[in-house]
């Protein structure tokens, strides 16, 4: 009979984390328990999956608001409700409009107006009235005494306990950047916004058993649910898997003849071993679209890096997403994609941080708007920035505030002092608010909207609700679209020697950089500043000591320099083992 519950993903208003919400549904005795956050779609993939869990039967809405100014709330049918409200949502996000005092007409979603004044409005056969358990005294004085067959009980849930009530107002306090003292009522949530037991509730409304009945049809006609960990993304790049799969063998033989010219059996036989556990995951696609992002890029003049564990594949080479020979370096394809791994593969591709945007433009406009997103995160707060925060909340002075960062002895503080610290703690870790991931993307077979709403940030690029965890958890892997200005002044670099000199130079003829003596002995030298990871201090130091001069020493010189290795001494043992002879020998 829970209509309206928030989570702390009800930015800087709600306190209860997921989990916990279906834990104390659970324990007060309900069987089911709707989910509206406010304005904010991020913990409905959670709440389902760990409802199922929980055998709790998770009811999916949006409350709707302008501000803390509640204006209605949607709650799904189906699956296709869902989708709607996402829409309504996502549109107002991205155009910073505020929702008007009447819904939309849905086809498949509830709509709960708040009871106010008891006015009577126009309803639709899907429109309801909900009562506060504080609005029940009102009704027989009400325009809605005679209409009990379009109210339905609306006890909102916001916090646990009076603790979390005072961080709802903090929370609030902090986003209308005001002092507490001034915190206006109209931007709080009633204190009574805390789960009653079912028996209690149904108490409450025991006069009124024909608004218990429409609560519990209601939701009982509610019925949303997602299949998890199946593949969400683009299923084709052409107009069928078995089209995909013939493409992808077709371009990955042009690529033996680019990379090799006359490939060893090895080779070939490596070639082949990938494609066929590409097509058995279903993978086709998913490269595919990597390859013609990066042919894309090579069309409009854009560098590019592939990096990451797609490394490791003969097939991402010779689609030329990566310049590292996977034979060469004696890399295993399975670290990348194999049938017993339940993660999606991982490409991360690098380019200028000017061309970034045209990049992901160009996925956005080829995949469509409704499908491509960018990937979302949560920014937290953190304790020493709740300090801050708080701070300036209960009114302290810069001075103060900076003190309290760095006090030790909690003894020394005052009142105010131990409660900013105190509550300080108890926030620390809450979502502050939605951001967007360095570089995820998703491509989507479906609509996004069937999963989330989305939000509008300055890069002009929709970014849903959700981070890249549920998103591999509902079944999407992303697209990794970095920006890199190392990048940008290759190219300028290459532009100059062109113009200067007259020559051309390919910045993916890996080949010519390997076999280039001038190269080797800047390496060897540890002259290396300017060059991406290997031009940190102690990179420099390592490649001189190493005095490495060629590419396997270099990507030897980068697995050692890790702390990890550092410290346990396998890093000067491998130096002196590759600079005497007899002690490489010795340890054979």
């Amino acid at each position: 009979m829970l209509l309206n519950c928030h989570t702390y993903y009800s930015y800087k208003y709600g306190t209860i984390p997921v989990e916990d919400l279906i834990e104390l549904a659970v324990k007060k005795g309900y069987d089911s328990l709707a989910l509206t956050d406010i304005n904010s779609t991020s913990a409905i993939l959670d709440f389902v999956r760990l409802c199922r869990k929980k055998h709790i039967k998770p009811v999916l809405g949006i409350d709707f608001r302008n501000g803390a100014q509640q204006q209605y709330i949607g709650i799904a049918k189906n699956n296709k409700g869902f989708r709607e409200l996402n829409e309504h949502l996502t549109e107002h996000l991205h155009n910073g409009k505020d929702f008007g005092s009447t819904a939309p007409a849905f086809e498949n979603a509830y709509i709960i107006y708040p009871f106010e004044n008891g006015q009577l409005r126009r309803l639709r056969g899907n429109e309801f009235v909900g009562i506060l358990p504080s609005e029940i005294a009102k009704i027989p004085f009400s325009a809605w005494k005679k209409q009990t067959e379009q109210l339905v009980i609306l006890q909102p849930v916001t916090f646990r306990n009076k603790r979390e009530v005072n961080i709802h107002r903090l929370l609030r306090a902090i986003d209308n950047n005001t002092l507490l003292s001034k915190l206006p009522k109209s931007e709080e949530a009633h204190p009574g916004e805390i789960m009653p037991e079912i028996h209690e509730l149904a108490e409450i409304f025991r006069n009124y058993p024909q608004i218990t009945e429409n609560t519990l049809r209601l939701i009982e006609s509610c019925a949303v649910d997602f299949e998890y960990k199946s593949p969400k993304n683009k299923k084709c790049f052409t107009s069928s898997p078995e089209e995909d799969f013939e493409l992808l063998k077709k371009e990955a033989g042009k690529g033996l003849r680019y990379r090799y010219g006359k490939p060893s059996q090895k080779v070939i036989d490596r070639m082949n071993k990938e494609l066929k556990i590409i097509q058995q995951m279903e993978f086709c696609s998913y490269f595919l679209i990597n390859w013609d992002l990066v042919k894309h890029a090579r069309r409009q003049g854009i560098y590019y890096v592939g990096r990451g564990s797609g490394a490791n594949s003969m097939v991402a080479y010779l689609l030329r997403i990566t310049d590292v020979d996977p034979i060469e370096l004696d890399l295993y394809f399975e670290r990348f994609i194999n049938p017993a791994r339940t993660s999606p593969p991982d490409f991360d591709l690098d380019f200028p941080s000017r061309d970034r945007n045209k990049i992901t433009r160009y996925l956005f406009d080829k995949y469509g708007w409704d499908k491509t997103a960018l990937v979302g995160t949560y920014i937290t707060f953190q304790y020493k920035s709740m300090i801050r925060e708080l701070g300036k909340v209960f009114g302290l002075p810069g001075e103060e505030i900076e003190k309290l960062q760095h006090a030790k002895d909690l003894n020394t503080l005052d009142d105010i002092g131990k409660l900013v610290i105190r509550y300080s703690r108890y926030i620390h870790g809450f979502p502050s608010h939605l951001s967007v991931h360095s570089s995820g993307i998703l491509i989507s077979e479906e609509p996004l909207s069937n999963y989330t709403a989305t939000i509008m940030p300055p890069k002009g690029f929709p970014t849903v609700h959700f981070s890249m965890i549920e998103a591999e958890d509902i079944g999407y892997a992303k697209f990794d679209i970095l920006g890199q200005r190392g990048l940008s002044k290759i190219e300028d670099a290459v532009a100059i020697i062109k113009e200067n000199c007259g020559q051309k130079i390919d910045m993916h003829d890996i080949q010519r950089f390997k076999q280039d003596e001038k190269v080797k002995q800047l390496l060897k030298q540890g002259k290396t500043i300017g060059c991406f990871y290997v031009e940190s201090p102690a990179m420099r130091m390592l490649l001189k000591k190493l005095e490495a001069d060629d590419y396997l020493r270099l990507v030897a010189a980068s697995s050692i320099i890790r702390p990890g290795v550092a410290k346990s001494g396998m890093m000067r043992e491998y130096i002196l083992r590759y600079r005497e002879k007899g002690r490489r020998e010795a340890a054979r």
